[in-house]
């Protein structure tokens, strides 16, 4: 199968998760790419003005993952402007990954996946696995190895 992960990563947390989620899959059969959506230029936390400069063609992989984190309790808007000019997911497995700064998923990595898999969903993505990452210290490393462990699954 031919997996796509796309990520937006500003931190690079999310792009370290990616990572070795790509490592994981790489060990089956799949075969594994990972890709990032940029801006162009530098971008204010917080700010709502930015430019894509990368779109990652999702076209050829039968399924796909999506990851970015959350911000301000929502999904990042990069990731979610990137979704929303996607023309169609249907027929591919979608898998979604948040990380975030907050130890509990209900402090933003719900409703980060909430709008993700409504946005896949809307355009005829099938979910078939979520994970959150909270980068608190404490629970990094056992929420890390779930989302991998969900997300590698593809079924």
């Amino acid at each position: 199968m031919k997996v796509g992960i796309v990520v937006y990563s500003w931190t690079g947390n999310t792009l370290s998760v990616a990572e070795s989620l790509k490592q994981k899959l790489s060990e089956t059969e799949h075969s594994v790419t990972l890709e990032q959506v940029t801006v162009v230029g530098e971008r204010q936390r917080g700010s709502r003005d930015f430019e894509l400069a990368t779109r990652p063609d999702i076209g050829a992989y039968d399924a796909v993952i999506f990851g970015a984190a959350v911000e301000a309790f929502s999904l990042s808007p990069i990731l979610k402007r990137y979704l929303k000019q996607i023309d169609s997911l249907t027929g591919k497995r979608i898998g979604c990954l948040v990380t975030q700064a907050f130890p509990y998923a209900w402090l933003g990595g719900n409703r980060a996946i909430r709008q993700m898999r409504k946005l896949c969903e809307g355009k005829g993505g099938r979910i078939y696995a979520t994970g959150i990452v909270n980068w608190a210290a404490s629970r990094r490393e056992k929420t890390t190895v779930e989302a991998i462990d969900r997300l590698s699954r593809l079924q």
